[in-house]
């Protein structure tokens, strides 16, 4: 597993990279966030996961979040000393699939990866839902409405796919934190909140103008297949 960590803490950067390789990974590092983009959007590359850091000279992590290729399609988690929760809600909202401040253990920071990694993975039998106008391919990871492209992070798509997978039924946030994130939700945790916000934005409403993701306050959230 091949994986690009951009932090600009060279002995931060040292000891991540040993803990790593000894853990099966491959590592390409670098220092400044220029670098870290071109190598993001370097389409030979076939990163497995991003490590991104948001603080680093040439562009922080947030400007290189929105430069981004839409089509790069490596899950990408946020390591950064800033924990506040406007950071951590903003990194999300601009299209990273975890966020964890620093210091982190390299264990939890391994676990946290492999799960991203398991959850992006191509290699499962081709499967295709079809909700009305909306179409998703779980293998291919695309999601279509009407024929049209949808750019979603992978953990929008993981819990786009929750609820299309029960489409009509509500589908509750532990749930959905569980098997769209990969871990439980903690106290305050508003992850889920921020993902449908962004799901909510980017897939619209139904034709008619009707909503296609209903809240349900105390439950979850629902899928709603419109007749």
């Amino acid at each position: 597993m091949h994986l690009l960590l951009a932090d600009d803490d060279q002995t931060l950067c040292e000891l991540l990279t040993e803990f790593l390789q000894l853990e099966g990974f491959e590592v390409t590092v670098v220092h400044d966030g220029n670098s870290a983009l071109h190598h993001i959007n370097d389409t030979s590359a076939n990163w497995d996961a991003i490590i991104l850091d948001v603080m680093m000279p040439g562009m922080n992590g947030f400007d290189i979040l929105k430069a981004i290729n839409p089509n790069q399609p490596a899950p990408i988690l946020m390591l950064t000393a800033r924990g506040e929760d406007t950071d951590t809600v903003l990194g999300l909202e601009l299209g990273a699939d975890e966020y964890v401040s620093k210091p982190v253990s390299p264990r939890v920071l391994v676990a946290r990866l492999r799960a991203l990694i398991r959850r992006g993975s191509n290699d499962k039998e081709q499967t295709e839902l079809n909700v009305g106008d909306l179409s998703l391919n779980e293998a291919s990871r695309v999601v279509q409405i009407a024929g049209q492209t949808i750019d979603l992070t992978g953990a929008e798509f993981n819990l786009l796919a929750q609820l299309v997978q029960r489409a009509g039924l509500i589908v509750s946030r532990e749930h959905l934190a569980l098997n769209g994130l990969g871990r439980a939700l903690s106290a305050y945790d508003r992850r889920i909140e921020t993902h449908m916000a962004q799901i909510r934005r980017k897939i619209g409403q139904h034709a008619d103008g009707s909503a296609r993701i209903k809240t349900v306050r105390g439950q979850g959230y629902q899928y709603i297949v419109n007749s």
